[in-house]
């Protein structure tokens, strides 16, 4: 598979994950991101031995969008640190199920993990493990019993955009994990990274990477 490559320096590969994939190798033994991109900078620039790639973020397997990968040690070490004082904005598109009343919000919930069935759970803001979760949204588009919202991350908790807007009543298209009620087997998560902003490593200015939907059902009738 081919990889769109957003941006790339000597510290920096910015690309375009395609849904469905993993962004590192897992159980499933499928195609994962990091792999294929290492192999891609091994034959491309003909590099002898092993090809360093830091993995310093990451999508869910059935999410699409920019992603940000460091290409030196210096890089991911500095990508991290940033990630630590949150100081990326992350932007998504979301399609969900239902109008939202409000064009605009922000929603503030404590989430737990359950790592064995690798499910996120809403909770009290004392409990175990419980981690506080926030986002704003706008709504952009609406159409039948869909709406299109963009997402500001926050924090960037895992699930997060898929359980606090399903909490409030939105479950997210396609998902079938946070939305099995209103979802069909097969349909695609309607989740996508579109903008992450970031102090580059090494020039210390700000960047701004972008990736839009793909144009089809249910993106691209929200999207005009």
């Amino acid at each position: 598979m081919t990889i769109p490559i957003l941006f790339e320096d000597n510290h920096l590969l910015v690309v375009e994950k395609p849904v469905n994939m993993p962004v590192q190798e897992d159980q499933s033994r499928d195609a994962d991101l990091l792999s294929d991109l290492k192999q891609m900078i091994k034959e491309r620039d003909a590099k002898p031995g092993n090809v360093y790639l830091g993995l310093v973020h990451r999508l869910d397997r059935p999410v699409g969008g920019v992603m940000v990968f460091a290409k030196t040690s210096k890089a991911a070490s500095r990508l991290s640190d940033q990630i630590r004082r949150n100081i990326w904005t992350k932007q998504y598109y979301a399609v969900v199920r239902g109008r939202p009343a409000d064009s605009h919000g922000r929603l503030e919930h404590y989430l737990v993990k359950d790592q064995s069935k690798n499910q996120v759970h809403v909770t009290k803001s004392d409990a175990k493990g419980a981690k506080k979760a926030v986002l704003e949204y706008d709504v952009l588009a609406q159409e039948d019993d869909l709406s299109l919202v963009k997402v500001n991350l926050i924090t960037g908790r895992s699930h997060q955009i898929r359980v606090q807007l399903s909490t409030i009543g939105y479950p997210l298209y396609g998902d079938q994990k946070y939305g099995a009620k209103v979802n069909k087997p097969g349909q695609q998560l309607a989740l996508w990274s579109h903008q992450l902003g970031i102090e580059h490593p090494t020039q210390k200015d700000e960047r701004f990477f972008e990736s839009y939907p793909p144009g089809e059902y249910p993106w691209q009738s929200l999207l005009k």
